[in-house]
């Protein structure tokens, strides 16, 4: 198949002139690191002020572009403006951040009206998950660090009880997805807190991964230890008996990854350069591409190179 990304009539036949002349500012802008940078750290504390105008600039630019909406309704016009001209979607309830377990729980029920709702629309196959919308980023951190944790074996019957719950939460959601046949995407996070969302993600594949794949695991190959962890995980998956659900991508931490490693006084988990990354992420293509009968594979990326 010959496939071009220079056809811009095609790609952007869904965005009026208008619209595509903003993304155009809004990106030129975002070219400036400096600019970013002062715009990442500031936003946070100039959106808590209230102050109407600024809610309103930025729902008009950076929201408008990378936001469907802030509730399901306000993303199925999205979803079904994109329908119309053969886009597929992938629904990601971004609720990271509210901690509580009562918090948890409503996202799960959330979840699964996405999922519900997702079964209803031909042009949107999966739903994305963070763990961290399900469970405490401290429970995850102490899971990730602790060695004894990793074999299931923990002195504080307070912490097991509450991974019990998340893996509860994100059973039922699996369950109600295979249900209706419609993916998980469970996306990576810090690599501090990874682990257990491999965990995780790995037992949901077990479980219902063995006819079709509904579960995928997310990894970011601007980690150094990734594409190895791709074949011990395809490895694992033979061994047991399921497909392995795989979703490529980058990365998205990585100015974190790295002031924490230097903070902390260990290495970093993230490769020395893009030319190492971009290497990882072709071979781990090129891998799953080798292995269609046990792995289905979503390549997340806008390089052209990886892509074709």
């Amino acid at each position: 198949m010959n496939i071009s990304f220079d056809n811009t009539e095609n790609a952007f036949a869904y965005k009026s002139d208008k619209e595509l002349k903003g993304a155009r500012f809004l990106f030129n802008t975002m070219g400036f690191p400096w600019f970013v940078q002062i715009g990442t750290r500031l936003t946070p504390y100039i959106m808590k002020t209230g102050i109407p105008m600024v809610h309103s600039i930025i729902r008009k630019t950076i929201f408008k572009q990378f936001v469907g909406g802030e509730t399901l309704e306000e993303t199925a016009e999205v979803g079904n403006m994109l329908g119309k001209y053969d886009i597929q979607v992938i629904l990601d309830y971004g609720v990271e951040g509210k901690e509580g377990e009562d918090n948890f729980d409503l996202a799960t029920d959330e979840f699964i009206r996405v999922v519900n709702y997702a079964a209803t629309q031909s042009n949107i196959p999966f739903i994305s998950i963070k763990v961290t919308g399900l469970a405490r980023f401290e429970l995850l951190q102490i899971l990730n660090e602790a060695p004894r944790l990793r074999s299931g074996i923990h002195d504080h019957e307070e912490e097991i009880n509450e991974w019990d719950r998340v893996r509860e939460r994100m059973f039922t959601i699996c369950e109600v997805a295979a249900e209706k046949n419609i993916g998980v995407l469970i996306d990576a996070e810090e690599s501090w807190i990874q682990d257990p969302i491999d965990r995780l993600t790995m037992e949901m594949m077990e479980e219902f991964n063995k006819e079709r794949v509904i579960v995928y695991n997310t990894i970011q190959l601007y980690r150094h230890d990734r594409l190895s962890f791709l074949k011990l995980s395809h490895k694992i998956a033979k061994q047991q008996g399921f497909k392995l659900g795989m979703k490529l991508v980058r990365g998205a931490y990585m100015e974190k990854e790295r002031e924490r490693a230097i903070e902390k006084g260990v290495p970093s988990p993230i490769q020395k350069d893009k030319v190492a990354t971009d290497a990882d992420f072709n071979e781990s293509v090129q891998y799953c591409l080798e292995n269609l009968n046990d792995i289905a594979v979503i390549i997340a990326s806008h390089n052209e190179e990886s892509n074709l």
